[in-house]
């Protein structure tokens, strides 16, 4: 069996037809080209960007979600606080405190001698006009001091309440 010419198969269809059936040839066409043409690469020209300082107040919520700015004191969780927090940074990607570490697995010991820590701040997301750590990690400075049940206490990647708007 001979087969028709296209032209003449698309001519026996209706107008509608035929143009739809045209401009997916078109764009067939032009996408197999594409597909073919051989790429240059990627051209990059000028220095890398550099993280920018975060623009405008920056707040960290407590486990009570209030939000704070270079709190003294801290609850981050039903289980760890930190206070008498002195900022070394503030505003940036990280912020970062030394204090003393306590929280409901020390009692009633640390109520009246908390562990030295370091406290980071991470994980900055931008809200509407401020922005909200969302991210802790305590660094006990003597962690062999600490007593056997801070073994099931979190310090690393406490995550952080940030409100929504």
């Amino acid at each position: 069996m001979r087969s028709r010419p296209v032209s003449r198969r698309l001519s026996r269809l209706s107008r509608p037809v035929r143009a739809a059936a045209v401009l997916c040839g078109a764009a067939l066409t032009a996408a197999l080209a594409g597909g073919c043409a051989e790429h240059g690469g990627l051209y990059v020209e000028g220095p890398a960007l550099r993280p920018t300082r975060i623009s405008g107040p920056v707040y960290v919520a407590d486990a009570l979600a209030s939000p704070l700015q270079k709190p003294a004191v801290i609850g981050l969780t039903d289980d760890v606080a930190m206070s008498s927090l002195r900022w070394k940074d503030w505003g940036g990607p990280t912020a970062r405190a030394t204090g003393r570490l306590s929280g409901t697995w020390c009692l009633p010991g640390c109520s009246r001698e908390p562990y030295d820590a370091t406290l980071t701040l991470s994980g900055v997301e931008r809200q509407d006009a401020a922005a909200y750590y969302r991210r802790a990690t305590v660094e006990p400075v003597r962690p062999e001091a600490l007593p056997p049940a801070a073994v099931n206490v979190q310090f690393q990647g406490i995550r952080l309440m940030v409100p929504e708007f």
